[in-house]
């Protein structure tokens, strides 16, 4: 990470940000200083020299989980002082929180630093747990319109419809303000779980449920499956398939983040959220641009090859100027895959958790 201690950086990644005037998803490379957020174009392999925008910290309110994206839930909002909104998607709810954290503290210290007052423990509004109406939460889950989103989730090998995960009810419990933090959340859901107003959905959920004290019986978790009670039927009763592809992707998620991918028949470099699976290990791969949520490519483990490439120079089967970081997978079927990771540190994150599962 760069250094410079009159605008040192605070961190910087790979973000997908939404476009003012065409609303198209586009990855960026992002950069969090203490009073701004810089964004550049990263193409050929390398970060663009010249940045491609900049958001002012000071007096942003940021909002985090921002849910109205229904196939993008890693979404947080970045609104400036003059109410131009910014959308940011992170790799992963981990990653979306943590960037979260370090711009809010960027700001409250911009704050302090300005003159401002910031909240102190007891100016903290108090818990809204207090003679909360269960019903009434489930009645605000259960809409249609604003409700939480009911969805296909994969565990195990089947696919299980009509639910949703435990971390998207916390989500949308904070983006709601029904509560205040997701511990809180988590006593929530657990409550409505007690009353039978939510039940559990595949093994994981089952199996902390049956196991858990009360305040751990619901889960914060992307794996862990939930749905509405029996008695509430109008919106699709949970059923359980097999297939295929189902098999490939419930696998337990071991790694994700943002690399580069060489194609296969143009050979450039685009920006893809990668997901490592084990039992069974599979790698996949998404375009982060789109809101599909099914994987553009991936492959099996198994057999697989997996050598990082020398640093000197460009290496063989890799198209252009493009050097650094960069690793190489062979398949079980000779295809080969040609990645960059941002970091030297994160190429070999990488390939040591990929040798572990191949």
């Amino acid at each position: 990470m760069e250094t410079d201690k009159k605008n040192p950086v605070l961190r910087e990644g790979f973000l997908v940000k939404r476009g003012h005037i065409v609303h198209n998803w586009k990855a960026r490379w992002f950069v969090l200083t203490p009073d701004k957020l810089l964004y550049y174009r990263y193409e050929g392999g390398k970060r663009d020299s010249c940045q491609r925008g900049k958001v002012l910290l000071k007096d942003c309110v940021i909002t985090c989980p921002f849910l109205e994206y229904e196939n993008r839930p890693l979404v947080f909002k970045l609104q400036t002082k003059h109410g131009v909104e910014h959308f940011l998607e992170a790799c992963s709810r981990e990653e979306r929180d943590e960037w979260a954290a370090d711009i809010t503290a960027a700001i409250d210290k911009l704050q302090a630093t300005d003159g401002g007052k910031l909240m102190k423990q007891k100016d903290l509004p108090e818990s809204r747990l207090h003679n909360i109406n269960l019903s009434e939460v489930l009645d605000s889950m259960y809409d249609v319109h604003s409700g939480i989103k009911l969805s296909n989730h994969v565990e195990q090998g089947s696919t299980y419809s009509n639910c949703f995960s435990g971390s998207a009810v916390v989500d949308w419990l904070v983006f709601m303000q029904l509560v205040l933090t997701r511990g809180e959340a988590v006593t929530l859901s657990s409550a409505l779980l007690e009353e039978g107003l939510l039940r559990t959905v595949g093994l994981k959920s089952v199996e902390a449920f049956r196991t858990a004290g009360l305040s751990e019986q619901f889960m914060d978790d992307s794996t862990a499956l939930y749905s509405f009670s029996d008695s509430l039927k109008k919106r699709g009763s949970v059923k359980a398939e097999k297939s295929l592809s189902a098999v490939e992707l419930s696998g337990k998620v071991i790694k994700r983040g943002y690399l580069l991918k060489q194609g296969h028949r143009r050979k450039n470099w685009k920006v893809r959220l990668f997901v490592l699976r084990s039992e069974p290990a599979f790698l996949h791969y998404y375009d982060p641009t789109k809101d599909d949520i099914s994987p553009a490519g991936g492959f099996s483990l198994r057999g697989c090859l997996i050598s990082s490439l020398d640093d000197n120079g460009v290496p063989s089967g890799v198209k252009g100027n493009i050097q650094g970081n960069l690793f190489k997978i062979i398949t079980k079927s000779d295809t080969h895959y040609f990645i960059q990771a941002p970091t030297h540190q994160q190429k070999m994150d990488w390939i040591d958790a990929i040798r572990e599962q191949s």
